[in-house]
């Protein structure tokens, strides 16, 4: 079990020091704070009055991954999620968001107000409670458990906001992330340095308000490691699907590049030419919206693998890190 202390929590991927090892085949228990850092304690505290700017989205972490070098894809397999408080937080921004003016889109209106919601999360009944601000409206949605960020350093040195995703992963914001799932990161620095956080207790496609149901989590998840395979852009895998997530702007190209991906990848698993590979994605492949807020979108393929005569990726590895060994 590793303890959340401030000396575990960063705001970047790359550029710290790790904070833990594990080997490949470990299983580990953490906790992660909400993306407010838990400053945000009532629907008073506005976000840009108790947060500063760039520290938010904090992730535990780093870890290093014993044996892991550039080259190699680091398995990153999420066996529980359960959030660590019954309550979570959700907001708009003046300047963030999808439905809003901001940097990048520029246009001639007011910000939208900045305003909080309190959502109370009943672990028993398994719900989130969406509360309205202005009427008695509430309304029980399914609890969901997600984590929105998980990567590894990037290459070549480079220091990334833990609210950017990209190939390295990071910000990736897919509520497919979530307890059962295996997400494949390519190696870029020696021991990976694994980093996690930002625990939704729901989150709809695209996160359009740019916040999700924000809430501390505890998470447990088990590492593999992949020696001389990389893996160019960040995959998921289920029991039931394999996924490509495409990271990028303008959103076309976030899709493009997961459909690019899931195409390469459905290729290697099951020994079509990359033609027979890409009709049957186009005629049996899905899509999911992960975030259209952060400074990059992010896209899932994903494909059914009862279309893919069992097949699977990495060798069984999905299936391997369910057997793995007992949590540290």
């Amino acid at each position: 079990m590793h303890e959340l202390t401030d000396a575990s929590v960063g705001f970047t991927f790359g550029g710290r020091p790790a904070i833990a090892k594990l080997r490949p085949g470990d299983r580990l228990y953490t906790q992660t704070k909400d993306c407010f850092g838990g400053a945000v304690a009532s629907i008073d505290d506005l976000p840009s009055q108790v947060c500063q700017f760039p520290y938010l989205n904090p992730v535990t972490g780093p870890f290093h991954i014993i044996g892991a070098q550039p080259g190699d894809t680091l398995a990153v397999h999420l066996v529980s999620l359960h959030p660590s408080v019954p309550y979570g937080w959700s907001s708009t921004f003046p300047h963030f968001g999808a439905l809003t003016s901001t940097a990048q889109t520029a246009t001639l209106q007011p910000p939208l107000e900045e305003r909080v919601w309190r959502y109370a999360i009943d672990l028993h009944a398994q719900t989130v409670r969406y509360s309205a601000r202005t009427s008695d409206v509430k309304i029980d949605l399914p609890l969901e458990p997600m984590l929105g960020t998980v990567g590894v350093a990037p290459a070549a040195g480079e220091v990334r906001m833990s609210i950017v995703p990209d190939r390295y992963g990071g910000n990736l914001d897919t509520p497919l992330l979530r307890a059962g799932s295996t997400l494949y990161l390519g190696v870029n620095e020696p021991g990976a340095m694994l980093s996690l956080g930002d625990g939704h207790a729901r989150q709809g496609d695209g996160e359009v308000s740019g916040v999700a149901v924000e809430v501390a989590m505890d998470v447990v998840l088990a590492v593999d490691l992949i020696p001389g395979v990389y893996t160019p852009t960040p995959r998921l895998e289920t029991d039931a699907a394999l996924m490509s997530i495409g990271l990028g702007r303008p959103l076309e190209d976030a899709f493009r590049v997961a459909q690019h991906d899931l195409v390469e990848q459905i290729a290697a698993v099951t020994g079509l030419d990359l033609l027979d590979a890409l009709q049957l994605v186009a005629q049996a492949g899905e899509t999911r919206v992960g975030n259209v807020v952060d400074a990059n979108y992010s896209m899932v393929a994903r494909i059914a693998k009862r279309y893919l005569d069992g097949a699977c990726s990495y060798a069984g590895v999905h299936a391997g890190l369910r057997s793995s060994r007992p949590v540290l």
